[in-house]
């Protein structure tokens, strides 16, 4: 039994010993024939169309689940990206939201300045603060104060027109009482044929009045009222308002005329305080003027008057001398 079993292993094993030798030697052949003289490679090609549905079944499960995991995770980045650029377009809009703003900010202030160009000797622009909300009063408080030179009485404007006159000065900051307050008054004349008149406000942001001219007055609506300039307390010819409405009552002696501002008083921010250049404001030169001559003229034509009358005096006393003789003769 024992020699049987080893006899059966020995031949077994000398047998795939052979066939490995046989198998290896054909192999190498074939390797050589096919790199001498390329002769398999039809046979190749043929196999390669054979194979090429089992590598695609045998593939398949595997390309599935790469392009399960990347559409997955393709559609979260994309969830993330979208929320990022959302974001980002909101901060976008805002950003341009507030350019916006100051873009109109800047038309406004360029307005000013160019309000100013030709009267202003300079120029303050001020914010507003807070408003007065009594109802009888029509007054704003401004950033600027005493700090920044301003006075009471200064002139203020807005890139429309004349916005009002500074009534209190702190060292910060300064009232301001509009045109349209009950107790302000502006010189104006009508740009149309120069009618000069007295503008007073109502205590209605949207309403000032002439109260001063006759029924026969030259003023019709649509007439351009400008500052008139005297005073000195306003530049002339810069906007006030314009006729709104006529109403003219035969039994009246004045007519009833409405104005509406041509400030923006009730949504004005920026305001701007004016030093008005010495031959701009055509008030104050005059008086100066009259001043300087008057005591000039004055001191010279008054002594020749004074100094005339003592020299014809003796005359009428040298004819009166017998007369003095009769009252001396009584004591006698």
């Amino acid at each position: 039994m024992v020699a049987f079993s080893n006899s059966d292993t020995s031949g077994r094993t000398s047998g795939l010993l052979i066939r490995c030798v046989l198998y290896s030697l054909l192999a190498l052949g074939l390797i050589i024939f096919d790199k001498r003289y390329d002769q398999l490679g039809r046979v190749r090609r043929f196999l390669s169309v054979i194979a090429y549905p089992v590598q695609i079944v045998v593939a398949s499960p595997f390309e599935g689940w790469d392009w399960f995991r990347e559409s997955v995770s393709s559609r979260d980045a994309l969830r993330v990206d979208k929320a990022k650029l959302e974001e980002a377009l909101r901060l976008a809009n805002f950003r341009l939201q507030r350019y916006e703003a100051l873009e109109a900010e800047g038309q406004r202030l360029r307005a000013l300045r160019d309000n100013t160009a030709d009267v202003a000797n300079r120029f303050v622009i001020g914010d507003i603060m807070d408003l007065d909300l009594d109802a009888f009063r029509e007054r704003v408080l401004v950033d600027k104060g005493a700090r920044d030179g301003v006075f009471v009485g200064q002139a203020v404007l807005d890139s429309g027109g004349v916005f009002g006159q500074v009534a209190r000065v702190e060292q910060l900051t300064s009232e301001v009482i509009l045109i349209s307050d009950a107790t302000h008054a502006i010189p104006v004349q009508i740009n149309r044929n120069g009618l000069r008149t007295i503008a007073v406000g109502t205590g209605d942001m949207s309403r000032l009045k002439l109260p001063y001219l006759s029924t026969s007055a030259d003023v019709i609506v649509g007439d351009l009222l400008v500052t008139s300039g005297l005073g000195g307390g306003f530049p002339a010819g810069y906007p006030v308002g314009t006729v709104a409405e006529v109403k003219r009552d035969p039994a009246q002696s004045l007519a009833d005329i409405d104005v509406r501002p041509a400030a923006a008083l009730d949504r004005s921010r920026e305001l701007m305080f004016v030093w008005l250049k010495p031959d701009a404001a055509p008030a104050p030169p005059p008086p100066s003027a009259a001043a300087s001559v008057a005591p000039a003229a004055t001191p010279t034509p008054k002594p020749p008057p004074k100094t005339a009358p003592p020299a014809k005096i003796p005359p009428p006393k040298a004819a009166p001398a017998p007369a003095a003789q009769h009252p001396a003769a009584p004591p006698k």
